[in-house]
């Protein structure tokens, strides 16, 4: 046992005491599910309070993703977890390269099912697995660390820090300014947990909605939505295939079994369907126009939706 890590958790937020689920073990099941409730509603509130700090790493991403770079989430137990879900959701939704949003999780594949034990400790492995994967200076570092210092996460950023790449942090904690090596915190405060130091409850809840917020909103400015239609996700799955039929059809008026044709033609390619549908063109022209417009649909049509 370390006492200065003992020290530590006893000033964090996360690890203190909740007065309001102090007699848990003695409540009901209905009075468990509503004191949840009532804690959760704090969640909305605290990630409010930090759009600012998020709308500067979502600025930091775009500018990465438009030369190239790459996004890359470390961290440790639940918020590593959480990570890698968010990067996993990219290509499907996006249809990004799966190289473009990575998760990096301490003790790896494993430990995306089952505890790693001490693989949040090794601050080496962070920056070894970001060192792999080839860290250049034109990509972003987003350490996810609950309760602000986990090892593996601080050497990350560290080591992206020294390879002049952009650092993003975000915590459930307060962190005095300047003792982290990142150009943006974003630190939403929740408040105590309602079982004290279970970060995968109140303090999971806003760093996935931070997470979905880091995504989507660079994914929405590099033009991978049409007005809120999603007209760059890859059709997978018969529900995919089924998704893009319906975009499709939203989009243009067109009858599901024309939607097929369409996207038949432009090769499965929604945004190029649409284009394709809509300006009368064929693939080829549909292609040009999308590339001359930096993927937008909007520019590629010099129109808004017709169902705005």
């Amino acid at each position: 046992m370390k006492r200065h890590v003992y020290d530590r958790l006893q000033n964090l937020t996360t690890e203190s005491l909740n007065p309001r689920t102090r007699d848990l073990d003695a409540m009901t099941v209905g009075e468990i599910l509503k004191v949840m409730s009532r804690e959760d509603r704090e969640v909305i509130s605290a990630v409010e309070k930090v759009l600012s700090q998020v709308e500067q790493a979502v600025t930091m991403v775009e500018t990465s993703f438009r030369k190239g770079g790459r996004l890359f989430y470390v961290g440790a137990g639940t918020s590593g977890r959480l990570g890698v879900l968010d990067a996993a959701e990219c290509p499907p939704t996006f249809g990004t390269d799966p190289a473009m949003v990575q998760g990096i999780i301490a003790g790896g594949i494993e430990a995306l099912v089952r505890s790693v034990e001490g693989g949040e400790d090794d601050e080496k492995a962070g920056a070894g697995e970001l060192g792999r994967r080839g860290l250049t200076q034109k990509d972003v570092v987003v350490g996810i660390a609950a309760s602000t210092r986990t090892p593996y996460v601080m050497g990350a950023l560290e080591y992206a820090k020294s390879m002049g790449a952009a650092t993003v942090l975000v915590t459930c904690n307060d962190v005095p300014g300047g003792d982290v090596p990142a150009d943006v915190v974003i630190a939403p405060i929740v408040g105590p947990e309602v079982v004290a130091g279970s970060t995968r409850l109140k303090a999971g809840t806003a760093t996935k909605m931070i997470l979905n917020m880091i995504t989507t909103a660079s994914m929405v400015r590099m033009g991978k939505t049409w007005g809120n239609l999603m007209v760059d996700l890859k059709a997978w799955s018969d529900k995919l295939r089924a998704r893009s039929c319906r975009i499709l059809t939203l989009a243009t008026g067109c009858t599901f079994e024309e939607a097929v044709e369409w996207l038949n033609k432009a090769d499965g390619e929604l945004k190029t369907a649409i284009v394709m549908a809509i300006g009368g063109l064929d693939a080829d022209e549909a292609r040009k126009r999308l590339k001359a417009n930096d993927g937008r649909v909007r520019g590629a049509l010099g129109q808004v939706p017709k169902w705005l």
